[in-house]
């Protein structure tokens, strides 16, 4: 074996053990995913075991990943296009450094619901910038109004909607895996038009998002 091959070895064995503990699984979960013993798991993980095609298959698989992707050198692909949702109107970007998070533009036409039954809320963490325009963020019983350049980060536990203040609106997110998931099982939104109650969200205190609306 080469050292470049001893290195690209170690980059999928590490790779391996990072998109496993990225989404939260022991050794005895991932290796149930994948039909693999948890000793055997464990070797790969370690350098203990060979590297066979097989097994990376059935990994890369149970990881929600690719094989291509579980053995890409570290080198290679440095500039990325985006995955185009043009039903949607978003790009996506993954984030190598850590797989469970994913970079996401999205242009928003509409204003948040009008029903707080149309909010939505799963696992996860959700920030987001607003590059152009004025976005209206719904977070449980409160509301914020969100300029260019201003920015938001929430836990997406709490019930959740964005949506225009007015006219389009750009917005830049970062969402870990559990967020990204979340919003891909989302149904579409309600239109609303927004209302003078809009608050400004620079003129918020850090822990404004814990107290109910004055």
């Amino acid at each position: 074996m080469t050292q470049d091959d001893g290195e690209l070895d170690s980059l999928v064995r590490g790779r391996i053990r990072g998109l496993r503990v990225a989404q939260g699984w022991s050794l005895e979960e991932l290796a149930a995913r994948a039909n693999l013993s948890q000793s055997t798991l464990s070797r790969i993980e370690n350098g203990q075991r060979r590297l066979a095609l097989d097994q990376l298959v059935t990994l890369a698989r149970a990881l929600d990943t690719t094989l291509d992707q579980l053995v890409e050198n570290a080198t290679d692909d440095v500039i990325s296009s985006p995955m185009i949702d043009g039903a949607h109107g978003l790009m996506r970007w993954p984030v190598k450094a850590d797989p469970g998070m994913s970079v996401v533009r999205q242009r928003i036409t509409e204003p948040p619901p009008d029903s707080p039954a149309r909010l939505r809320a799963h696992p996860g963490r959700e920030w987001l910038v607003v590059l152009s325009g004025t976005a209206i963020l719904l977070l449980g019983n409160r509301r914020y109004r969100i300029e260019t350049n201003q920015a938001a980060e929430f836990p997406t536990m709490v019930p959740h909607a964005i949506g225009t203040a007015g006219g389009p609106c750009e917005i830049l997110g970062i969402f870990d895996r559990d967020a990204r998931r979340g919003h891909q099982r989302a149904g579409e939104r309600t239109p609303r038009s927004p209302g003078p109650e809009d608050r400004d969200l620079a003129g918020l205190d850090p822990e404004g998002l814990d107290r109910p609306s004055q």
